[in-house]
């Protein structure tokens, strides 16, 4: 090819390219954005509605149902959800894969502007954010904790917050755990009555004389001057002088009857790290900023500002992602260099010093290239871009291991270095461009998968495309012009030399050593090729039924050993917080003491995202995973030791892998007949949870609970000049207090609610029946026309596409398989019987297994449609296509025999990518197999001796190359992660464990692959020959040339 002969004539312009291209690479690896898990767009946009103090069914009524009929309308939403519950509301729209979703943004403030009008006046204004992977997980959780008033706590958190929001790569900062502000006006009911005021005076004094009256301007004689009547609230003083009535010379101050003080809304929950009251503060990582360079620079913030705090306060950080990062940031150069040094071992053994070397800047090379190419890109490097590096490894060196093979072929042939390397590289450069174009055509599909795995998986592929194209440019231009110059034949011995030739175009039978007894092998296994297909297909048969019986099964992501675990305490009744509180203490006392958690972080109250009898959870942080026993065995203990506390349930989880999906167990009823759907699901609820292989059952029906529901007698209460809304503001006076206006001090940034209410000694249910209404008769007893009566409590009310539907969720037991539970579920379902007028669905993570699943199907069929173009219009023959792509079919047994070896399940997304992977990978040696059996048959030579001289040649490069791939696989395959700069060794760290599926995969699929290619692409070739002879002989009924003559 012109191309190869230019590059090699200008050695030195393509030295320096390759220099340039190396600086480039390691400057843009050092400088481009590192982060965990890649910071994914997710097609979901939430609105949040608030509304004080609202109940569930009225938010269902008054927010969700008008919010719903505008949203309705938008083009392209998937589904959408909604939840109502005490104090607001929010809806939650999923759009179509593949939509702008700055457009969807615009649609959606659109319509929630236009349904605003719908909403009553005292609700907030609505809010709609984008729903971010960096939001969910941010990448970096600070605890803040010491035994020192909350103020300070939260004063020192307020100040952190502003100064972190000033970096450069923070987009968010927020503060968990930090109540609201509030100035608490306490007025004394029995000192009101002494002086003869009423609630409603009160209330409508403070209101009219905290506003400040813009009285316009003055003009004059003397001048224009602006005038106006200050009389904003500024501070606590100002409130208690206020006069609020006056008796001939005596004036009533507001200090005469109430208490007024700056203080927190009431706790709805606690915090604490290890037993200490604790605030925390999450920081959330902007889009395509470094995550290790701002983590770096938040701590240099918090190091400077701890100077000046008091000493009881301590700042620790439960989650750090900068430090996952760094670990798979050195296992990356870990892995690159062990299976270089790998490499390097296994060519210098059969090529040499030199030849080695060349083949090793390869590595290298190709890397740096291809983190050129994805960096131009806009991509970051997270990790599946660093495992994508890893998984290539072994792949990269595959064409420059063909071309220095071959040249070092013609070199113990005594050509010079140039003349073999060039010819080589114009020799081999069809089968290698047709071999990486069917690796590329692999990942291609993959590069296109939908929904959030599919956003979560595409820089595996694009990380491969960017890096095998690298490979290419390095095997087909730098290889040979750096070989022309320092290449050297690495057959030292007379006797290697005589092989190589003897192979090339000498005796076969000369031939000795491992060629030697291939050759022998074949002659014998070539007079009956179709009982070597048979017996490989049988092979492949009985690995299959091997899987069947005794594989462990099929699951989502793999289950990979966490750094941090959750416990989460369930208990049922109207419990105050403090009462909550008290119970989640008596968990904690039972886990602060064990050695392998570093941190425990207890947090009382509900969860948005838990069970709705939920009232506390603890985050363990553990110690490091060498030093302690696995996840597992550590939250079993924590069950066992907290079996003996009443009235309570402990549930155990880890957090999920990849994506966040939830329990893995997730069924969805429907109905218009809500009476029904509640006894069709506490039926379905109790028939699940007698199956053995599964825990942690939940529902979100109403919990058992009373709401009290004050009922106005309006007719009655209109004889006293009373109404509904007087009623109300009377009763907020005993519960969280009306609001009566807001007030911005100096030292706050936001503006804080003034409210009014009773002393916490007068706030009971009783007080209720005791309020008085200040009618034109004077007070009357609320009593006179209100009854105060119990209802079912109800918590959240869920709909989904504008129906009301219930979950039950649920987690699968120790020692069962997710994937074998389902499918036993979704069997027995349809079985007991449920009502017709109840439909159901499987969602989560089964929704989701399904989907993917359903792709990656698609996927490797669009992959095979891909390649066996490519390998048609290479060879001109869709016989020798098909024959190349058996060797997918057949690596998908040994993809299943490393999954039985290794004792590992089937992985949907893991392993599938691997197969998908591995089909780009089998067919290479099949295609330089092919094309050397061609250009032999082009030659002259008859098909059996052309097959026999293919394999001898063949038989080195295919080798190398399949142990090469499989050798820079085996430390991920094993979990073994080399340190050799560190000079240690681990074995099974969790950020290896992630690979270990797809580099089984592929490593297993790939060995059982080339043991079938050396056997039966010889015997289907001959079958081939033998079929072509027979049709001819009957044809022109005589033996033509070319037949079989063995």
């Amino acid at each position: 090819m012109q191309i190869i002969e230019t590059a090699m004539s200008r050695s030195r312009t393509v030295l320096l390219s390759l220099a340039v291209i190396l600086i480039a690479g390691v400057v843009a690896y050092s400088t481009l954005p590192k982060e965990a898990e890649p910071d994914i767009e997710i097609p979901t946009i939430y609105v949040s509605i608030s509304h004080d103090g609202i109940s569930p069914e009225d938010g269902e009524r008054l927010l969700v149902r008008p919010m719903e009929q505008e949203l309705r309308t938008i083009e392209g939403i998937k589904e959408m959800t909604a939840s109502s519950y005490e104090g607001g509301a929010n809806v939650v729209i999923e759009f179509d894969a593949g939509v702008d979703t700055n457009k969807a943004l615009a649609d959606v403030r659109e319509k929630v502007d236009m349904a605003k009008a719908k909403l009553p006046g005292e609700t907030d204004e609505p809010t709609v954010n984008e729903v971010k992977m960096s939001r969910f997980d941010p990448m970096l959780v600070l605890n803040l904790a010491g035994n020192v008033p909350e103020r300070m706590l939260t004063t020192i958190a307020k100040d952190l917050k502003e100064k972190i929001e000033g970096l450069a790569g923070v987009l968010e900062v927020n503060l968990v755990g930090v109540r609201e502000e509030l100035m608490e006006v306490v007025v004394d009911p029995l000192a009101m009555e002494s002086y003869g005021l009423d609630q409603a005076q009160i209330i409508n004094f403070i209101a009219m004389n905290n506003r400040l009256v813009a009285a316009g301007s003055l003009q004059s004689s003397e001048g224009r001057f602006p005038v106006k009547v200050p009389g904003v609230v500024e501070n606590a003083s100002d409130v208690l002088n206020m006069p609020i009535k006056a008796v001939g010379e005596r004036v009533v101050h507001f200090k005469d009857i109430a208490q007024v003080r700056r203080t927190f809304k009431d706790a709805e929950s606690y915090a604490r790290l290890n037993g200490k009251p604790a605030l925390a503060i999450e920081v959330v990582q902007r889009s395509r900023a470094n995550l290790i360079d701002t983590i770096d620079q938040v701590k240099a913030i918090i190091a400077e500002e701890q100077a000046y705090w008091p000493a009881e306060i301590e700042i620790v950080a439960s989650r750090d992602k900068s430090r996952d990062v760094n670990d798979m940031l050195s296992e990356l150069q870990n892995s690159v260099l062990a299976a270089v040094l790998l490499v390097f071992i296994v060519i210098i053994g059969i090529l040499g010093m030199r030849t080695a070397l060349l083949v090793g800047v390869a590595i290298p090379g190709s890397f740096l290239m291809g983190i050129l190419l994805i960096g131009s890109f806009g991509s970051t490097i997270n990790m599946m871009v660093l495992f994508a590096l890893i998984m290539a490894v072994g792949m990269l060196v595959d064409g420059a291991i063909v071309v220095t093979e071959m040249a070092d072929r013609r070199m113990a042939e005594g050509e010079t270095p140039f003349a073999a390397y060039s010819r080589a590289a114009i020799r081999m450069a069809w089968p290698i461009i047709a071999s990486t174009c069917t690796t590329l055509a692999a990942f291609v599909p993959l590069a296109l998968w939908p929904g959030t795995s599919g956003e979560f998986m595409k820089y595996l592929p694009l990380t491969l495309i960017a890096v095998l194209s690298a490979s290419l440019v390095m095997a087909l231009i730098f290889v040979p012009t750096l070989g022309s110059i320092f290449g050297k034949t690495g057959a030292t011995s007379a006797e290697a030399r005589r092989n190589l030739a003897a192979a090339e175009t000498g005796d076969l039978d000369s031939v000795t050593g491992l060629t030697g007894r291939y050759i022998q092998f074949l002659k014998r296994s070539l007079l009956r090729p179709w009982l070597s297909v048979a017996a490989v297909t049988a092979l492949l048969v009985l690995v299959y039924v091997a899987f069947i019986a005794f594989g462990r099964g099929v699951e989502y992501f793999p289950d990979v050993e966490q750094p941090f675990g959750m416990v989460d305490i369930r208990a049922r009744g109207d419990l105050s917080t403090d009462e909550k509180d008290m119970l989640v203490r008596q968990v904690e006392s039972h886990v602060l003491g064990m050695p392998e958690i570093e941190n425990l972080y207890a947090k009382t109250g509900s969860s948005d995202r838990g069970a709705q009898d939920q009232i506390g959870s603890l985050t363990l942080n553990y110690v490091e995973w060498n030093q302690r026993r696995k996840a597992d065995e550590i939250l079993a203990e924590i069950r066992e030791n907290t079996t003996g506390l009443v009235g309570i349930k402990i549930e155990t989880r880890k957090p999920d892998p990849g994506p966040p999906i939830g329990k893995p167990i997730n069924i969805e009823f429907t109905s218009r007949d809500t009476v029904l759907l509640d006894r069709e699901v506490a039926r379905i609820r109790a028939a699940i949870e007698s199956h053995p292989g599964i825990v942690n059952v939940e529902d979100d029906r109403p919990l058992p609970g009373i709401e009290w529901q004050i009922k106005v007698d309006r007719a009655e209460a209109a004889r006293f000049g009373a109404d509904v809304a007087l009623v109300g503001a009377m009763v907020q006076l005993v519960t969280n207090g009306i609001k009566i206006g807001e007030y911005r001090p100096d030292d706050s940034d936001d503006e804080i609610d003034i409210r009014v209410r009773y002393p916490a000694g007068n706030r009971s249910l009783s007080q209720i029946d005791e309020l008085r209404i200040p009618t034109d008769n004077g007070l009357v007893p609320i009593s006179t026309f209100v009854q105060r009566v119990p209802a079912q409590k109800v918590s959240q009310i869920n709909r989904t596409d504008l129906r009301r539907t219930l979950t039950v969720q649920a987690d699968v037991a120790p020692g069962f398989m997710e994937d074998t539970v389902v499918a036993e579920l979704q069997g027995v379902l349809p079985e007991l019987g449920i009502d017709s007028n109840v439909s159901f669905a499987f969602r989560g993570s089964t929704e989701d297994q399904k989907e993917d699943s359903d792709f990656l199907k698609r996927a490797m069929g669009m992959a095979l449609a891909i390649m066996a173009i490519i390998l048609v219009t290479q060879f001109n023959s869709i016989y020798q296509a098909g024959l190349i792509l058996t060797a997918v079919l057949f690596s998908t047994g040994g993809v299943l025999l490393g999954h039985l070896v290794m004792g590992k399940p089937f992985g949907i997304i893991m392993s599938s990518v691997g197969v998908i992977t591995l089909a780009g990978i089998v067919v290479n040696n099949n295609i330089v197999f092919i094309d050397t059996f061609n250009v032999l048959r082009s030659r002259g030579l008859d098909a059996y001796d052309a097959i026999i001289r293919t394999c001898a040649v063949r038989l080195r490069p295919v080798l190398l190359t399949t142990v090469t791939t499989i050798i820079g696989l085996m430390p991920m395959v094993l979990g073994v992660n080399i340190d050799l700069i560190g000079r240690s060794v681990s074995i099974g760290a969790p950020s290896s464990q992630w690979w270990t599926q797809l580099a089984s995969s592929v490593a297993g699929g790939l060995a059982f692959a080339t043991i079938l290619t050396l056997l039966l692409t010889p015997s289907l070739l001959m079958v081939q020959a033998n079929v072509q002879r027979r049709w001819a002989e009957r044809r022109l009924g005589g033996s033509p040339e070319g037949a079989l003559t063995p």
